[in-house]
């Protein structure tokens, strides 16, 4: 299956520079997060895939449930010919009170919650988020710092797919976009990444 992920940056390849080609053999969109409520509808409109989202630590607009295409995974499991995809947005929280932004223990209670989700589908394939997990693609400064709980929770269900954003390619040194962490490939989806998932390994 051909997974086109973003991320945190438009795509002017795609977006300004747009031709049916180049969208015509993706079965499937994840979005992880700081990216244009109309940037998304694009895609959903110009493209026969439907396109998966969470939200970024910049996102102000909210939307849940399904809207012309483009569907929030925020807290859910959704599955999508017969991959399980979990979402969860946001990022480390650098500044008090603002909007998708969560300490690591407020993060590990969002998975909690999970619990029962995880238990009916048998754990998830897929895993996207905005925010890296701790020591995987993740910066030292507190804002890009990734999760400790992404790691446990990578760890205890070995899902084949991790993608997120939020780490930039201008940041420097800082910036990896593919890595295998245990069974699970783990990609940077900032900007845009075409992919291939391995449908015939579920």
């Amino acid at each position: 299956m051909k997974i086109l992920v973003l991320s945190d940056h438009e795509s002017k390849s795609l977006y300004e520079h747009y031709s049916a080609e180049k969208l015509e053999n993706v079965e499937l969109i994840l979005a992880c997060g700081d990216l244009r409520k109309d940037y998304l509808d694009f895609f959903a409109s110009m493209s026969h895939a439907p396109v998966l989202f969470v939200l970024g630590n910049h996102d102000y607009w909210h939307r849940r449930g399904e809207d012309d295409g483009c569907i929030c995974i925020e807290d859910t499991i959704y599955v999508y010919q017969g991959i399980r995809i979990l979402g969860l947005g946001g990022s480390m929280q650098y500044a008090p009170g603002a909007v998708n932004q969560y300490s690591e223990a407020q993060m590990a209670r969002r998975i909690r919650k999970l619990w029962w989700k995880l238990r009916r589908h048998g754990g998830f394939d897929i895993l996207v988020t905005h925010a890296p997990a701790q020591g995987v693609h993740d910066l030292d400064d507190l804002p890009h710092r990734g999760f400790a709980c992404f790691r446990t929770l990578l760890e205890q269900y070995q899902p084949k797919l991790f993608v997120h954003g939020h780490v930039h390619a201008n940041y420097g040194n800082g910036f990896c976009r593919e890595d295998q962490f245990g069974a699970t490939r783990v990609v940077n989806g900032y900007e845009h990444y075409l992919l291939d998932y391995p449908c015939e390994e579920m």
